[in-house]
């Protein structure tokens, strides 16, 4: 049960992550009052297959045109190590482009740089990426967040403004008879095998949404222990997030490291994720 917990924590986390950038700002500034040093405390390995199911070889190198611009909230700057903000950038549209089936050139890639936060223990690039000039919480979106120094994926995501209104809430017949989205993970997998080995099991998580569009997010697990989430539209079935293996081992272990709440401001980040998980995930215990 308690790994059960741990990835519905991720799943949470993740589309926190995706949703609301504000989020990172908050942890940095908890990060520095209760002295995080911001060094990796939790370092992971990824298996070159992972990355090679994603990006074939002549796309590693890709340039997609597109304007790229550090976002007016970051506050930290990437060291020596760190892979610079352009080519984080290209390496995240690469993904997305590969993940979503998606043309992104033409796109506004907004970067932001963390040595690592008090709930993801790991330094990272997150990308915010959208088309046009304005940035607005309906705007349709694209997300990415990598390791910063290998550009190993962590989480991709994508959301947009239904033009129709929908039910939001829970639909208990999909928490045992969640088939059809099933199918749709396998071929997913099939196409970027984001697992090690086979997949050996596939597990309902939880329901929520994200703005107006209702989503279900489920575990695909594989190899050594590993397992992916994957978020769909229960409206439309569009892919709508994946969270990798390294991301939730990472998470894992970051949110089991947490301090006693010595600080307001890590009372803060707690009050904001339980608000969060309540209201925008509608988990069955």
């Amino acid at each position: 049960m308690r790994r059960r917990k741990n990835l519905k924590l991720a799943a949470a986390a993740f589309f926190m992550i995706g949703a609301v950038t504000l989020l990172f700002h908050t942890a940095t500034k908890t990060a520095a009052a209760t002295g995080f040093s911001g060094k990796e405390e939790f370092e992971v390995s990824y298996p070159s297959s992972i990355r090679d199911a994603v990006l074939k070889e002549e796309e590693k190198n890709e340039s997609i045109s597109c304007q790229i611009e550090m976002d007016s909230l970051n506050q930290e700057t990437p060291t020596e190590a760190d892979l610079t903000m352009e080519e984080a950038a290209q390496t995240g549209l690469r993904y997305l482009k590969n993940i979503f089936e998606h043309d992104f050139t033409g796109a506004n890639v907004f970067m932001m740089y963390e040595s690592g936060t008090i709930t993801f223990q790991h330094s990272f690039w997150y990308g915010d990426v959208l088309f046009g000039a304005e940035r607005t919480p309906d705007a349709e979106r694209w997300t990415f967040m990598l390791d910063s120094v290998t550009g190993d994926l962590f989480t991709a995501s994508y959301g947009k403004k239904l033009d129709v209104s929908v039910p939001l809430g829970l639909d208990e017949a999909l928490e045992q008879n969640y088939g059809m989205y099933e199918t749709l993970a396998r071929e997913f997998l099939k196409r970027c095998d984001l697992l090690e080995g086979e997949i050996s099991s596939v597990a309902y998580n939880c329901q929520g949404y994200s703005g107006n569009d209702p989503d279900i997010t489920l575990d695909v697990y594989g190899e050594n222990n590993s397992a992916v989430s994957l978020t769909f539209s229960r409206y439309d079935q569009t892919l709508l997030g994946i969270a990798t293996d390294a991301e939730r081992r990472i998470l894992e272990a970051s949110l089991e490291n947490l301090p006693d709440r010595p600080h307001p401001d890590i009372e803060e980040i707690y009050v904001n994720f339980d608000q969060t998980s309540e209201v925008n995930r509608l988990e069955s215990e």
